[in-house]
């Protein structure tokens, strides 16, 4: 599932049939799954792999943040502002580290006794923020809420193949999926599996999220959320892993992204992940830190969420996607840091598959070139000159904005008519969530960000009825291949089927990619620690943050 950023996020052996997959496998599992560990872009800037560590503790650092969470309920966890606090309070079953791998978290053991049932050892001793022990009925009452449908929850599309959630010990859960899912164990290192109090959540009642503490047992607990200011976390002395090094940890809420760029700055905030792409210049020579780039598997992208209007055609898409000035964008949207791309998933996630499937999923698509008069012809063939279409933009950051502008400059230059709507920053979040804010809107500016190293974590959002497939959709044989790939546990035999999932969708242009974007965080020159990769949206990284010298 990928999930956006302000571009906008959201499965043993071989054989079909019976299989054992052991906790050992399932490490390997995920090991595997990492991005290569020299994934350079060619572009002029350089990926790393992590900041200087920490030399020690500090009283507290204060992180910029561009928009309020409108929840901090981790059912509703589906953005960069959510997950960037959350992370920190709130742990899951298992855990994604800074190599963009798996490994265990609350649960100090998974098992795969046969393809349908997944058994998750609990540690003991674990304390929630309330005071009160873990147990199995806590991971039990929290993976239900998810499947709550009064919780219109935004990872629900995790648990469409479980039949049951039991607890089968005092420290241990079982899950009965419907039939196999390689997916599923994955996504228990993302906010899909984060464990809370029971007695906490139902203390907490409808204002769970939004007031008092979360009941989870993260490094970090909620402390004092000043609507609209800030969001403050403090140390969790009763932490069952390593304690932060931070006592707190200060979130400040900056929508401008002017006023982002100047209190890091200044000092007023210490650091901050979404560089504004416009300071990238700024923040790297102001002497006052350092800026650095991490693996982000991530891609811009155009998101189509109209297809009853001119969209319905395909022949329109392609003829924005040929008009596209990706290069141009990359330049002055993303500061010359990104790669122009024609693929809709990150050349990362591919790293695991064999040279022939490789091949087949990035061999064969479309240039990333511009090309106008092959896309005013299929404009022509289509019927559609003069057709209008809205796009979404929102002053969060030139990165948006521009590649609005963008698609706006290649429509009117095959043409077509397009018109922008802009969105408030903290009203831009809507988009993913409520299907009101999307009304007559036909693309919007999309960032999507992976939350585990599979390709289908992303390919699986076109199948009919899925949370991210906004357009609807839909498309059978589409549906079959995603579900032949999700029963797939052997790695390598699931990304051949990944591999014309992917063909798929490049062709049928569901969304438009622009350019692969690292993620970016500043650190000014008083604490480090912090990781440089996309993993921070699900691993307690501010725990990790102290002092530089």
């Amino acid at each position: 599932m990928t999930t956006p950023q302000l571009l906008g996020r959201r499965r043993p052996p071989g054989r079909r049939g019976r299989i054992a997959m052991t906790t050992a496998a399932l490490t390997c599992l995920a090991a595997c799954s990492g991005p290569p560990k020299d994934s350079g872009t060619g572009a002029e800037f350089k990926l790393s792999a992590s900041t200087p560590e920490a030399r020690g503790e500090i009283d507290s650092f204060t992180w910029a943040v561009y928009a309020e969470p409108p929840t901090l309920d981790y059912t509703a966890a589906f953005d960069y502002p959510q997950n960037t606090v959350l992370s920190n309070v709130c742990e899951s079953l298992m855990r994604w580290t800074p190599g963009l791998t798996m490994e265990p978290g609350l649960a100090k053991k998974a098992s795969n006794p046969n393809p349908r049932t997944w058994v998750y050892d609990l540690r003991a001793g674990v304390r929630f923020h309330n005071g009160k022990e873990m147990t199995a009925d806590d991971v039990v009452y929290s993976l239900g809420r998810q499947m709550d449908p009064k919780n219109a929850a935004a990872w629900a599309q995790v648990f469409q193949n479980v039949a049951s959630i039991r607890k089968t010990g005092p420290l241990q859960v079982t899950v009965e999926l419907k039939k196999p899912d390689s997916q599923f164990p994955q996504y228990m290192a993302t906010a899909a599996g984060v464990v809370a109090s029971k007695a906490g959540v139902e203390a907490a009642g409808k204002d769970y999220g939004t007031t008092g503490g979360l009941a989870c047992t993260g490094p970090f607990k909620l402390g004092a959320w000043n609507k609209g200011q800030s969001i403050e976390l403090d140390r969790f002395e009763g932490y069952w892993g390593n304690k932060a090094k931070s006592k707190k940890a200060v979130f400040r809420i900056l929508t401008d992204p002017s006023a982002r760029t100047n209190a890091m700055l200044s000092g007023e905030a210490d650091g901050g992940y979404l560089i504004p792409t416009e300071s990238y210049g700024r923040l790297r020579d102001s002497g006052t830190g350092s800026l650095y780039f991490g693996e982000g598997l991530t891609t811009v992208n155009v998101d189509v969420t109209n297809m009853q209007g001119p969209l319905g055609d395909v022949r329109i898409r392609r003829a924005l996607s040929l008009a596209m000035d990706r290069s141009g964008f990359v330049e002055a949207g993303l500061g010359g840091a990104g790669t122009s791309t024609s693929s809709i998933t990150p050349r990362a996630v591919w790293a695991a598959a064999s040279k022939p499937t490789r091949k087949a999923a990035l061999g064969a698509l479309p240039p990333a070139k511009q090309d106008i008069e092959t896309a005013k012809a299929l404009i022509k063939q289509a019927g559609a000159t003069g057709k209008t279409l809205t796009v979404a933009t929102s002053p969060i950051g030139q990165d948006v904005s521009l590649l609005a502008t963008a698609v706006q400059a290649a429509g009117t230059q095959i043409g077509l008519n397009i018109r922008l709507r802009t969105i408030a920053p903290n009203a831009f979040t809507a988009l993913f969530t409520d299907p009101r804010a999307r009304q007559g809107i036909d693309l919007f500016p999309y960032t999507s960000y992976y939350n585990i190293s599979d390709p289908l974590d992303l390919l699986a959002n076109f199948r009919t009825g899925a949370y991210l497939n906004f357009a609807g959709y839909s498309d059978k044989g589409y549906d079959k291949l995603v579900d032949r790939a999700t029963a797939v546990y052997q790695r390598g035999q699931r990304m051949e089927i990944e591999a014309e999932l992917q063909k798929q969708a490049a062709d049928k242009v569901l969304w438009t990619p622009v350019a692969e974007w690292p993620t970016s965080v500043f650190l000014n020159k008083r604490i480090t620690g912090a990781p440089t990769t996309i993993s921070y949206m699900y691993y307690p990284w501010a725990a990790d943050v102290g002092a530089a010298k």
